[in-house]
């Protein structure tokens, strides 16, 4: 096998790594997703703004893969209507904001 072959195998599962896990999305449209569809659950639940759901302690969301499933899960419950790029946007968003998950 030629070094730069070789090379590019023991850099695949890194290039893999890098991509999110919820693609190239538009953090831009988050908040007005999240206002519309999150905040009263979460005010219901915690109070206040709700933004206690993400800063509490003991909160069981550790990656980026599990926040992405986390709002997908509420999409579902609370029937936002989110299309997958939606769903991304807003975990992403709340990644950036919140959580600062590095993997």
């Amino acid at each position: 096998m030629r070094p730069l072959t070789l090379l590019s195998l023991l850099l695949l599962p890194t290039l893999a790594l890098a991509e999110e896990p919820w693609g190239k999305v538009d953090r831009n449209a988050a908040p007005a997703l999240h206002d519309k569809a999150c905040i009263s659950c979460h005010t219901r639940m915690y109070g206040g703004d709700g933004s206690k759901m993400y800063t509490r302690d003991g909160r069981m969301l550790s990656t980026k893969l599990e926040l992405l499933q986390r709002v997908a899960a509420c999409n579902a419950q609370v029937s936002a209507g989110w299309f997958p790029e939606d769903e991304g946007s807003v975990a992403a968003w709340l990644n950036d904001k919140y959580y600062h998950f590095k993997e």
